[in-house]
């Protein structure tokens, strides 16, 4: 009997063997010609300092190719509608998937863009509701507070063999409320903020940022000729103050040029109010907070909504009071709801609201407004829509998806980033967490400083040969703040009364002065409502938030904090000529690049290419500029410096420029030493950011600060010197009040205010008061409980 051969497993197919993304000759910003393979269908956390070059890996190689390989599919027709992407600055990019980016850029600040609608779980609410909601009013548009009634007849002409005409009406029922026009709120404009009607026009009675003296704005109104511009305001007749108000776009000729008049109320409107108040300047701004107060809609009662939208309810419930629940009472209202017409819709809109609640954003509303999300929350919410994707084999890019998360909240965020992994998909996330980086299967570690003194791979490897590898990160791994042995004693107290603000009850509270105050609580409880909606924001108080920093890139560290001013004039002064040569978007810039040192050509249907301006080879200036010299420097030199090189320039000898000097001091106190002062702000990372933010509020005259999770975007490392900068500024005399998450702070501050015990509407009470020492002993709350963890007790 023949004998049975031994059965070979089979070769492995040739598809199966791409199982690494390779990246060679990467140089994308500070990148140093970076190789590495990343293994596929794995967790690859990357770590290293603040501005080693992570996200110049991550974001701007990687997912930036994967994207612009995604948009060369589409049509030549398709792309000209798409931002055009250059190719990043690498020699190899093998083995790419599609690459999603979860980041935390902020969402829309639109007043109409809502955590609901951002997440389609409005849209399916409003599928709800006109299907079951009584009494029934109509499409799902009629429940959409963006969508306006419209109503129209007339005749139309149809071509049909002979034409005719036919009469026709148009109707559409929107939910969008009349008055508001789906905003939730009315504005009300102080008039006495626009004009002073004691004085006429040319006496300078407009009071609005740029229509002061001379300019266009005044000579629309002084030359119009609808009323006397030599007569004070108050002696307008109703018709003059009518057409000085409200008047209607008039086309008219001023100075010989044709020019649209229109009344000064609907000028500003369109011109400041209408936009977003962040992205302004801050004296524009500073006028809008004074010239505008902002109520609730009266007719709609802030829901944005129509009479008739909020009538038709379900079961009780309308969809305003829907979309006003906290998430995880909504979700228990859907799933109580049984109609088989509908059980598809009810199962999909169930598991998003359950997506809310098991990604820890439970206590949000689907009808807060996105603008007001912090950038934790911004990506949290982002990550709703992939959860429950049926993707696999893709690349998910978070970046430090942990920030503004509690302790007690990151084991959770682990499990849906391994969840994701599971699913057969590639996990990249950039993380300074010890306790995210812990769950990695692989560990990318750059370095081994910051900026032109990183962009190295240091460590490529697991867990365990990170702690032994002896980078940066490797040492400060298993690094753990111990608590003070002596704490100080306040020097007064801040009272807060009564807070009410979004879920805070009513709470009493006396935050301490002249000591170190962290704010704790789990994400949602009410630290930022008692922080920011309690603590008056006036005379001595300096908040410094996460809100993103606005700059173009032609804005650079020494533009931001003021620091070109001080330079230009040391130049001008050392030379004897004009200051305004020393600026590159001013008289000094090259002609060629207009002082930007790149040319941008476009190339129609492939992307653009950014190159050096051979003119100025890159400096921005004209050569004329580049000739006069301080302390045998040129101006695109001292730009060129480093913070540290500057701060030693602008300190003594010839250059000596006190003003510098002191702001340079500041940007080093706050860990910025590597940046170069003319980099320009759009390269800057989110933790940069905020402590460049922090640098140029430490001029303030307040004497106390409110800082917003300051650890955001800091390495192990960083942590230690911003604990430094923190005990500076309290043994100067300020009050310094934090609220964070991060345990080293925690253990470092000499007092403590622990809210909770939940998020939403299970938080908003104070569950702890007290030192550090007294919360790890006491062990009563989360905080406490994760605390004592941390510090081993």
């Amino acid at each position: 009997m023949a004998k049975k051969a031994d059965a070979q497993s089979p070769a492995p197919h040739v598809a199966d063997s791409h199982d690494l993304i390779r990246v060679h000759g990467a140089r994308e910003n500070n990148l140093k010609d970076v190789s590495i393979e990343i293994p596929k269908r794995r967790l690859t956390v990357f770590t290293g300092v603040s501005g080693s070059g992570k996200s110049s890996l991550v974001f701007n190689t990687i997912a930036a190719e994967s994207q612009r390989l995604i948009n060369e599919t589409y049509s030549a027709f398709v792309q000209g509608f798409m931002p055009t992407l250059a190719r990043p600055e690498v020699d190899v990019l093998d083995g790419l998937t599609t690459a999603i980016t979860v980041d935390q850029q902020r969402l829309g600040a639109d007043p109409r863009s809502t955590v609901g609608t951002v997440t389609d779980a409005n849209a399916m609410l409003r599928i709800l509701f006109s299907r079951l909601g009584a009494p029934h009013i109509g499409p799902p548009s009629a429940y959409a507070f963006n969508v306006p009634s419209v109503r129209a007849s007339g005749a139309i002409t149809v071509e049909r063999g002979a034409s005719k005409a036919e009469k026709v009406s148009f109707t559409r029922t929107g939910g969008m409320c009349p008055r508001c026009e789906g905003r939730g709120t009315v504005s009300d404009i102080d008039l006495s903020r626009l004009f002073d009607d004691s004085k006429s026009i040319n006496e300078g009675a407009i009071t609005v940022p740029g229509y002061k003296g001379g300019g266009w704005n005044s000579r629309l109104y002084a030359e119009s000729g609808f009323f006397d511009p030599d007569k004070p305001i108050s002696k307008f007749t109703q018709q003059e103050l009518h057409d000085f108000l409200h008047r209607e776009p008039t086309r008219m000729k001023i100075a010989g040029i044709n020019m649209t008049y229109e009344g000064l109320i609907p000028r500003v409107q369109k011109s400041m109010l209408s936009k977003d108040k962040e992205a302004m300047q801050p004296h524009i701004r500073e006028f809008v907070d004074r010239a505008v107060a902002f109520t609730t809609c009266p007719e709609c009662e802030g829901t944005r909504l129509s009479e008739g939208a909020r009538a038709s309810k379900i079961a009780g419930t309308s969809i305003a009071d829907a979309c006003a629940m906290q998430i995880s009472d909504l979700a228990e209202w859907v799933r109580g709801l049984d109609e088989p017409s509908v059980a598809p819709l009810l199962t999909k809109l169930q598991h998003t609201l359950e997506s809310f609640v098991e990604i820890g954003l439970g206590y949000l509303s689907l009808e807060r407004p996105s603008g007001t999300l912090s950038g934790g929350e911004a990506q949290r919410v982002k990550m709703i829509r992939h959860l429950g994707s049926s993707l696999t084999d893709t690349t998910y890019v978070f970046d430090e998806p942990t920030t503004g998360l509690h302790p007690h909240d990151i084991q959770r965020m682990n499990g849906l980033l391994l969840r994701l992994r599971d699913k057969g998909n590639t996990v990249l996330v950039v993380e300074h967490k010890p306790e995210t980086i812990a769950i990695a299967d692989h560990v990318v570690d750059l370095g081994p400083g910051a900026g032109t003194a990183g962009g190295t791979v240091c460590f490529e490897g697991d867990i365990e040969g990170l702690r032994a590898s002896g980078t940066i990160t490797g040492r400060h791994f298993d690094d753990r703040a111990s608590l003070k042995e002596t704490v100080r004693k306040p020097t007064g107290n801040l009272e807060v009364r009564g807070a009410t603000a979004h879920n805070l009850r009513d709470v009493d509270v006396d935050v301490p002065l002249g000591v170190l105050t962290v704010i704790t609580g789990v994400a949602g409880s009410g630290k930022s409502s008692l922080v920011h909606g309690s603590i008056p924001a006036g005379a001595g108080v300096v908040s410094v938030d996460q809100s993103p920093i606005r700059g173009s890139r032609r804005s650079n560290p020494a533009t931001y904090t003021g620091l070109l001013d001080p330079i230009r004039k040391a130049f001008a002064k050392a030379n004897d000529v004009k200051p305004a040569l020393f600026s590159a978007n001013s008289e000094g810039a090259c002609p060629t690049c207009n002082g930007a040192g790149v040319v941008y050509t476009d190339l129609a249907m492939m992307a653009g290419v950014a190159s050096t301006c051979e003119e100025c080879e890159g400096k921005r200036f004209q050569a004329s500029v580049l000739e006069y010299h301080l302390g045998g420097r040129d101006i695109s030199e001292v730009l060129a410096m480093s913070v540290t090189d500057a701060e030693e320039f602008f300190g003594a000898g010839d250059a000596h420029t006190p003003a510098a000097h002191r702001i340079l001091g500041r940007l080093a106190d706050v860990g910025l030493g590597y940046l170069s002062l003319g980099q320009p702000l759009t390269t800057l990372s989110g933790g940069e950011r905020q402590r460049l933010k922090l640098a140029t509020h430490m001029a303030d005259k307040g004497g106390v600060y409110v800082l917003d999770e300051p650890t955001a975007g800091l390495h192990l490392a960083d942590v230690e010197q911003l604990l430094g900068l923190l005990d500076r500024l309290v043994d100067s005399g300020k009050s310094v009040i934090v609220v964070e998450h991060h345990q080293a702070v925690m253990a470092h501050a000499d007092w403590i205010i622990d809210l909770g015990p939940g998020a939403g509407h299970d938080g908003g009470r104070i569950v702890f008061e007290g030192t550090p020492a007294d919360l790890v002993a006491d062990r009563s709350t989360l905080t406490g409980r994760h605390l004592a963890a941390y510090v081993g007790a």
